[in-house]
């Protein structure tokens, strides 16, 4: 049975853009699996612990070894890759916080990085790759080629080297921009925005065949 792991990271609530494009990507998975099973983590409203010394050190530790705090942090990256490991593919959305990701996408990927369970330790090979892992990346401003802030988002450059270790490939769709029906300063770049938005939303639509169309 397909399963899917649905993560939002946004902070802005009904507002968010990501979150939007995250439910549509959803709804979308789920008409092309009916019998499909989904588990949603919230890490914008639930967020993961950063990784203390304890966390750190539990990496490092043999399992048997471990502390009463190491054994915790590690108890809770288990469950985190044990998320990935049982879906077929990862939705993540990925707003863009003062030009990175969400510290708590980097929380997260702290924890996926784990010898034994992420990646082999004696290889280095990934051990969570045979998976889609769809990024839907928001950005309240304009950093293409050729725009003034070009190359000022470093979320998107950044995700793949920081999952690199456990195999994971991330396949962006990004919309930007998203800021402008909101901010009096960028009234003119509405409707860059709105068809950046329109792009993105056609490319969600178009990654799984609905079974009804498929029949």
């Amino acid at each position: 049975m397909a399963h899917l792991l649905h993560i939002d990271s946004s902070i802005r609530g009904e507002h968010s853009v990501s979150r939007r494009l995250t439910a549509r990507a959803a709804a979308a998975w789920r008409a092309a699996h009916p019998a499909g099973t989904v588990t949603y983590r919230d890490l914008g409203r639930e967020p993961l612990p950063h990784l203390d010394e304890a966390g750190g050190l539990a990496r490092m530790t043999p399992p048997d070894q471990h502390t009463t705090e190491q054994r915790a942090s590690w108890t809770l990256t288990e469950r985190l890759v044990n998320e990935i490991k049982q879906a077929d593919t990862v939705l993540l959305g990925l707003p863009l916080y003062n030009f990175g990701a969400p510290s708590s996408v980097k929380a997260w990927v702290d924890h996926l990085i784990a010898p034994g369970l992420a990646f082999d330790p004696a290889t280095r090979g990934g051990l969570l790759g045979d998976r889609e892992f769809i990024v839907l990346a928001s950005r309240g401003g304009g950093y293409g080629a050729g725009s003034p802030r070009e190359g000022w988002d470093h979320a998107e450059p950044w995700l793949p080297h920081g999952v690199s270790m456990t195999g994971l490939a991330p396949r962006f769709i990004v919309t930007e921009l998203t800021l402008a029906p909101v901010d009096p300063a960028m009234a003119e770049l509405v409707p860059l925005h709105e068809a950046s938005l329109a792009t993105a939303e056609r490319e969600i639509d178009t990654l799984w065949t609905p079974v009804s169309a498929a029949a």
